[in-house]
Formats: C-alpha cells, sequence, structure tokens
C-alpha cells in the first residue's frame, strides 16, 4: 500500500516536471521550426521565455519569412522589435506582401512605421489597392454670388516612404476641400462650373495636394453638384437693409437735433418774455419816481398815453379783419 503511494507520488511529481519542461522548452515548436527549415535550437526558445518573449510569435514568424523567401531576417531582429512594443506578425505580413508585390519595403522600415502607430500591413494593402475616400459635403460661392455644394470621390495610394512622419487622412480631405473651395471661387459663374465639373478636379490635382502627406493622390472625381442659396442676392439685401437702418439712424437723429434746437429757442423766448415782463414791471416804478421827483409832469402823462393809443389803433386797422356784404348799422 504505501509502495503504490509512493509510486503515485513519483508519478505525480515527474508529470509536474515534465509540464514545467515543456512550458520552458517548447519541444513541438522546436520540431514545427525544424521540419519548416529555420535554423533554432531548444536553448534559444528557452532563453525566449526567460526574457519574457513568447517563442510561439517569433517562430511563427521566422517560418512564414522563411517560407516567402526572406532569408535576411534574424531572430534577434524580431525579438528587439517585439521587446520595443513592436507587432512583428504584422511586420512579417507586410513584408511577404510587399515582396509579393515588387514594393520596396525594408524590414527597418517596416518596424519604424509599426512603432510608429501605424498599420504597415494595411499600408502595403493600400499600395496594392488604393483606397478611396469621400469628401464631406463642402460648400463654395461662384463669382455670381451663387452657392455650389459639392461632393468629391479621392482615390489615394498609400506613399510608403513617407508613412512616418506623413499627415493623414484628414490632411488630405481638408486641402481637397480648400481646393474645390478655390476652384469654384474663382469661375465666373456657377453655370460653367455645371458644365464641366472636371475643371475641379484638374486645378486642384495641379495643386500637389499630397505633398507632405502619408498618400499619393491618383484621382479626384466631382461626385455630385448641388444648387445651394444666392448668397449675392442675399448679401444684396443685407447690405440695403444696413443702409436703410443707417439712414433711419440719421434721420432720427436729425430729429432730435430739431427737436431739441426747437426746445432751446422756446427756453430762450421764455426767458426774453421773463425779463420783458420784469422790464415792464420796472416801467411803473420809473414813472412813479419821476413823478415824485418832478421829470414827469401830468400832461406828458396824458401825451404818452394818447400816443400808446393811438399806436394801438393804427395796429388795430392795419391788421386784416372778416368781410361783412350786410349793410352797415348805424
Amino acid at each position: 500500500m504505501e509502495l503504490t503511494f509512493i509510486s503515485l507520488m513519483l508519478l505525480g511529481a515527474a508529470f509536474v516536471l515534465l509540464v514545467i519542461f515543456f512550458h520552458y522548452v517548447p519541444f513541438l515548436l522546436w520540431i514545427s521550426a525544424k521540419v519548416s527549415g529555420v535554423n533554432i535550437s531548444l536553448l534559444q526558445l528557452f532563453l525566449m521565455r526567460i526574457r519574457k518573449v513568447p517563442p510561439g510569435v517569433i517562430t511563427r514568424a521566422m517560418i512564414e519569412a522563411h517560407k516567402a523567401g526572406l532569408k535576411t531576417l534574424t531572430r534577434d531582429e524580431l525579438e528587439a522589435h517585439y521587446l520595443a512594443g513592436g507587432h512583428v506578425e504584422r511586420v512579417v505580413h507586410a513584408l511577404v506582401s510587399a515582396s509579393k508585390a515588387n514594393i520596396d519595403l525594408s524590414f527597418q522600415m517596416g518596424t519604424a512605421i509599426d512603432l510608429a502607430g501605424r498599420d504597415v500591413f494595411q499600408a502595403v494593402q493600400m499600395s496594392v489597392n488604393p483606397k478611396v475616400i469621400d469628401t464631406p459635403p463642402v460648400t463654395a460661392v461662384a463669382k455670381d454670388g451663387i452657392q455650389l455644394i459639392a461632393k468629391a470621390r479621392v482615390t489615394v495610394r498609400a506613399n510608403i516612404k513617407q508613412l512616418v512622419g506623413g499627415a493623414g487622412e484628414e490632411t488630405i480631405l481638408a486641402r481637397v476641400g480648400e481646393g474645390i473651395v478655390s476652384s469654384i471661387g474663382s469661375s465666373a459663374n456657377h453655370k460653367s462650373v455645371l458644365e464641366n465639373p472636371d475643371s475641379i478636379s484638374k486645378l486642384v490635382l495641379r495643386k500637389g495636394l499630397d505633398a507632405g502627406t502619408a498618400f499619393e493622390i491618383l484621382s479626384i472625381d466631382i461626385a455630385d453638384i448641388d444648387i445651394g442659396k444666392n448668397i449675392g442676392a442675399a448679401l444684396q439685401m443685407d447690405q440695403a437693409q444696413a443702409d436703410k437702418n443707417i439712414a433711419q439712424a440719421k434721420a432720427e437723429e436729425r430729429r432730435a437735433m430739431a427737436v431739441a434746437s426747437e426746445q432751446e429757442m422756446k427756453a430762450k423766448a421764455q426767458e426774453a418774455r421773463a425779463k420783458v415782463i420784469e422790464a415792464e414791471a420796472e416801467v411803473p416804478k420809473a414813472m412813479a419816481e419821476a413823478f415824485r421827483s418832478g421829470n414827469l409832469g401830468i400832461m406828458d402823462y396824458y401825451r404818452m398815453k394818447n400816443i400808446e393809443a393811438d399806436t394801438s389803433m393804427r395796429e388795430n386797422i392795419a391788421k386784416p379783419g372778416p368781410t361783412s356784404s350786410g349793410p352797415i348799422k348805424g
């Protein structure tokens, strides 16, 4: 009984040791590499485990590169790229695709593109199969004031040499939109644009919009052009309304100045009447003083009153009065 228990313990320990051995020494992976013609040792696979590099990723990448005829790739380069945070399998896929498509892509350039955050495999595919980018609606105004809304389809191909540091799709869309606005804005009228929409794409292509970007523009096709608002007429209406408001403001200003001037004249007239009344109030005082001092006599006073009465009568006669056709009553 004790012998059976000891045997079971030994078998269990042996099984654990075998599991640990095959975990750190991937024997089956080594056999797969040898069968595929990749020269890699069990010690190297063991050391990958110690360096925390997955042997399966490196081995499969080396097998794929070897089968595709890429004999220059080494295990150290693949391990270094993995430890740098790169995607080893993606880079190898890109190198194999570039080799089959006769695209000049070195391992150093591929790893640089991958570490820059771009999908190098997708970039190679885009070099083989160009990508079509639909621009959002671009609004522009021709010289005759008519608004046009254009949509374009931009066919681009990845520029492998400028993927590192090159601008992305957003820059391409912004530049194409700017070129469309410039082309429509320089047109004499909207009819010429509607008749020849290809003139827009030709003008935009001549501007070299793909400079400094990660793409090469192959073609720009105007997919649709719609007529928008009459911006020129709207601006003229707005200007006329603004001129009207200005004229009304100036007229209101002149009216306010006239009212203020009238009020000022009335105030001056009231002030003058007040002074006259004040002066007339002094006349009796002066006459009384003249009587007391003997400078004015009774006869002088009567003559003055007669003159005043005569003057008043003449003024009444001079005023136009109502005419009467009836008989004069005596």
